[in-house]
């Protein structure tokens, strides 16, 4: 009985009955904590949709390419600073608001897709994503693509859209028959590609502006939330690609032309809060806020080097988006679950998969530190 007090951590004197319910008590807990496991992992609920399903999606419509990422396979790493202009500092605690505040960037250009090795194209959708590193140990990441609007609402709709839009062998494109069910069964989804489709397509990544897609808050030093979408909206004019631009045999033109321009000198963003009101949808990043929502300039997003994927830069950061300083604070879209949860799971699969040379062998750029 001695044993078994110590194991369990029973007071010395404890009865058999209450010996008992203490070994319930713990077994409970263990019971609850497998079923946690198991619901995570889908074995409770085999139809269930789960990250790794989300990510064998991915593997279904791209095929396998072990050492990248999921989507957004092709990339390169990029690196630079924000400096705050203080107006973000009555909105959101988050340090690096405050006024004349520093904060080192790393990040990634990317193209949607999960395909490393396929050729650029312009209408392909671009991606800018961020880690800031704040000084006091704190992280933001943020990953932001050049739509105004997400194509879906859901984990499910996302997850039925892989395949709805997969290419077709046969043709290079999807099956329009699969494509016109999908949209039927998602209407939602066919106004938010519509909006998409209407975008200006910038001639690069210099020019082009990234949105946040999701909704967040900024939550204020008194406790006050406001609800947020950001941007970054680039101070080069943009420009449609030219007959030229798209005349090239390049694979890599956009990349290439980035990593160039960094060459030159650094390229430069304003990161651009748009303040939501009470009735504004949070949870649909379908839906676009009215045009006339109040607009913040935050400060500006520096990028100076650049460099190809490799170990220990970008390749191996996982641009969580629920990653957030004290100050910014998740939204209820139920994306932002799901995406923080797949993106661990792509990791957690890349992570012990052996590496291939980075799919954009750009020179690095002066300033590169990554």
């Amino acid at each position: 009985m001695t044993l078994l007090h110590d194991l369990i951590g029973a007071p010395p004197g404890s009865t058999t009955r209450s010996l008992l319910l203490r070994l319930s008590a713990i077994g409970a807990v263990l019971a609850a904590s497998a079923g946690t496991f198991a619901y995570a992992g889908g074995w409770l609920s085999p139809g269930a949709l789960t990250p790794a399903r989300i990510v064998d999606r991915f593997e279904q419509v791209n095929g396998p390419h072990p050492g990248f990422r999921r989507n957004h396979a092709k990339g390169l790493c990029v690196s630079g600073s924000f400096a705050a202009n203080g107006t973000g500092a009555r909105l959101s605690k988050a340090s690096l608001f405050a006024a004349g505040r520093v904060t080192p960037v790393e990040g990634r250009v990317a193209l949607a897709g999960g395909q490393p090795y396929a050729a650029d194209a312009e209408a392909i959708v671009r991606s800018l994503a961020l880690r800031f590193r704040l000084p006091d140990g704190e992280e933001w990441r943020t990953g932001m693509n050049n739509i105004p609007v997400f194509p879906v609402r859901t984990p499910e709709a996302f997850y039925d859209q892989l395949l709805a839009a997969k290419p077709d062998p046969a043709t290079g494109k999807p099956d329009p028959e699969r494509l016109k069910a999908f949209f039927a069964a998602h209407p939602e989804s066919a106004k938010a590609a519509a909006l998409i489709k209407a975008r200006t397509i910038t001639s690069g990544f210099a020019d082009s502006t990234y949105w946040g897609l999701n909704a967040f808050r900024f939550v204020a030093a008194d406790g006050r939330a406001t609800p947020v979408r950001w941007a970054v909206v680039p101070e080069r004019a943009s420009a449609p690609e030219t007959a030229a631009q798209a005349a090239r045999t390049d694979r890599n033109f956009l990349f290439d032309d980035v990593a160039a321009q960094l060459r030159q000198g650094p390229l430069r963003w304003h990161l651009v809060a748009t303040l939501g009101r009470p009735d504004d949808p949070v949870a649909d990043a379908t839906l676009p806020w009215p045009s006339n929502r109040e607009s913040v300039d935050l400060g500006t997003l520096t990028l100076t080097g650049a460099a190809p994927e490799a170990e220990g830069n970008c390749r191996d950061v996982n641009f969580d988006p629920l990653v957030l300083p004290d100050g910014i604070a998740p939204s209820d879209d139920p994306l932002l679950s799901a995406r923080s949860a797949a993106y661990a799971r792509s990791f957690t699969r890349r992570a012990g998969e052996e590496k291939s040379p980075s799919a954009v062998a750009a020179t690095p750029a002066r300033g590169a530190d990554l």
